[in-house]
């Protein structure tokens, strides 16, 4: 993926991309063998650019980052939480509408 306001946060590199991140960071948990994943990644294209700046989206792949899932208590994809100065400011299930995520995300920022 090379947008630049979404990257690939992996075990390793989650804690200082994501929770040592200046700009809230918007998490999309994922996997390969998820539908509705796949239907939400054309949003958050688009959301990064409408938020660019603002926000970051980072994309975790469930299958090769469990450590992370785990920790945040991932059980299913597409989960985006939102991660504001290191917390969780909200989750969000399942594959939802723009206008649910704009909510989520305006009431962080």
């Amino acid at each position: 993926m090379n947008h630049e306001h979404i990257f690939t946060a992996t075990d390793a590199n989650f804690p200082a991309n994501v929770l040592q991140s200046s700009t809230p960071v918007l998490v999309d948990f994922w996997g390969e063998w998820c539908g509705p994943c796949k239907a939400l990644a054309p949003l958050l294209e688009q959301l990064a650019v409408e938020y660019g700046g603002r926000l970051k989206i980072a994309k975790v792949e469930l299958d090769k980052n469990q450590k992370t899932a785990l920790a945040y208590g991932v059980r299913s994809a597409p989960t985006m939480i939102l991660f504001k100065d290191g917390k969780v400011q909200a989750t969000q299930m399942g594959l939802v509408s723009k206008s649910q995520l704009v909510k989520v995300i305006d009431a962080a920022l």
